[in-house]
């Protein structure tokens, strides 16, 4: 199968794509799949991975409607298994970041949707199932269908994964009929038109993949809603039929408790309770707060953007600080959170850190050295921060949407149940009282919070399961 999509970790990574494009195919490697990852080449990808790069080819294709050829080089890289072939062409993908802005990244993605099914004709490797990612790709499978339909290419199955609704890639029809050369009936109210005069490509790949997923099963069916759908939610209604969830997982060899190098102590499920105090120590030592491992630390590693639910916290900080709870929070965003968490770390000295970075070792130090996690996000797809913190043996706390929904079971006082502290509404309050729930919990049952701890350490949230999920997927659309 080929999978393409605009990110993927190491050569270039924004987000949670990056990860997926990244884990998903090398798990799948593992379960007996041949896998391809088609990349654009762009110019910020790390030098040590360019130096690599073999040359596989090159060739001139046309596009749309600007009457002239542009040059297609394919540059291939393996690693683990995994084939990764770079789309090369200097005049799309030379600025420093993948994305610029519209103007720039839609000639550029309509170039690279195209110029990655022509490769695939190119170096005769027809896949059975093609599974593109996000708006940057969902031109593939209408080009697949159409400009493609009678070439080899044209008979493989087509996947599209919906990572965040938000981003759809929207211009006016002019625009998008030139950079592609797209046939008329592409641009009706069933595919790519959107309020008369732009076209949407997200929507248009919808409307051409045989199938459609999206990162959880409760985000899949939050986005056919009008508060999660991005005004899509009746399209994705219509196509609803081939919508499913699948929840992301983590990598466990970069995600592990056990063998992390960035971690004061390493530990497993049979000595956390041991260790981990001494991971909070090392923490609270590295960021300057009181050295006592009686203290209950709450983690957050976030984007600091409305979306996660940051003016929640913002709102309840001076309730949770009583003496005996620690905040820290990692990450950078809106100036307006930045400067609050600032404000805070000097009102609450030694109580509270705000490190305004992204430090990706900080951050697993974090995850190591903190009791709860916060997740309390507006909407959130799939999560990744929360099954991080189960495998290290932190308890997240989260709002009942998306993925955190889907993963994190709300702890039962009754029977000791459950691995999080959940709330519903989105609402200050029902925060803060998740909050105290936890602390609860912590400070007068240990034993039944030691408990949980354990159980979030033994769950599986590896890619192992959701790659097999994916590829029951895969065998449904190709009969053999």
């Amino acid at each position: 199968m080929a999978f393409i999509g605009s990110e993927c970790h190491p050569f270039v990574k924004t987000g949670g794509l990056g990860d997926v494009m990244y884990a998903l195919p090398r798990e799948l490697v593992k379960q007996n799949c041949d896998v391809r990852v088609i990349l654009p080449r762009y110019a910020c990808i790390p030098q040590k991975y360019q130096d690599k790069m073999v040359y596989r080819g090159e060739f001139y294709m046309d596009l749309g409607e600007t009457g002239r050829s542009y040059y297609v080089g394919i540059m291939e890289y393996i690693w683990d298994g995994v084939v990764y072939d770079f789309i090369d062409n200097q005049e799309f993908f030379s600025a420093g970041n993948p994305y610029v802005g519209l103007v720039e990244d839609i000639p550029k993605y309509c170039f690279f949707s195209k110029a990655a099914l022509a490769a695939l004709n190119y170096m005769n490797w027809i896949p059975d199932i093609i599974h593109c990612h996000d708006w940057q790709a969902a031109l593939v499978p209408v080009f697949q269908k159409t400009l493609f339909h009678d070439s080899p290419v044209g008979r493989a199955k087509s996947v599209l994964t919906i990572h965040n609704l938000r981003f759809q890639g929207i211009y006016n029809i002019p625009t998008i009929r030139y950079w592609t050369g797209l046939p008329a009936e592409v641009f009706n109210m069933g595919a790519l038109q959107q309020a008369w005069r732009d076209a949407n490509m997200l929507k248009g790949g919808l409307a051409y993949a045989d199938r459609i997923t999206t990162v959880s099963n409760t985000y899949a069916w939050e986005i056919q809603t009008p508060e999660y759908g991005e005004k899509l939610e009746d399209h994705l209604r219509y196509h609803s039929y081939k919508l499913r969830g699948i929840v992301n997982g983590i990598d466990y060899g970069m995600w592990n408790p056990a063998t992390d190098p960035a971690l004061a102590v390493n530990y497993d499920i049979t000595n956390v309770l041991e260790r981990k105090p001494q991971n909070k120590l090392a923490l609270q030592k590295e960021l300057g707060l009181v050295e006592d491992e009686g203290k209950l630390v709450v983690g957050l590693i976030s984007r600091l953007t409305n979306q996660k639910g940051l003016d929640l916290v913002n709102a309840i900080v001076p309730q949770i600080m009583d003496g005996n709870t620690q905040v820290v929070v990692l990450g950078t965003g809106d100036k307006e959170y930045e400067d609050t968490f600032r404000y805070y770390e000097n009102a609450y000295k030694g109580m509270f850190s705000a490190c305004i970075q992204y430090d990706e070792s900080r951050a697993h130090r974090i995850y190591a050295g903190a009791d709860v996690l916060l997740v309390p996000s507006r909407f959130e797809p799939c999560g990744l921060t929360q099954l991080n913190a189960m495998h290290y043996g932190t308890l997240p706390i989260v709002r009942e949407t998306g993925g955190l929904k889907d993963t994190v079971e709300p702890y039962n006082v009754f029977n000791g149940g459950g691995n999080g502290f959940t709330f519903d509404r989105y609402d200050a309050g029902l925060l803060l009282d998740a909050i105290n729930r936890a602390k609860t919990e912590y400070f007068t049952s240990r034993y039944h919070w030691d408990e949980v701890v354990q159980r979030d350490m033994a769950k599986d949230v590896s890619w192992t399961n959701s790659a097999r999920q994916y590829k029951d997927l895969y065998l449904e659309l190709t009969p053999w």
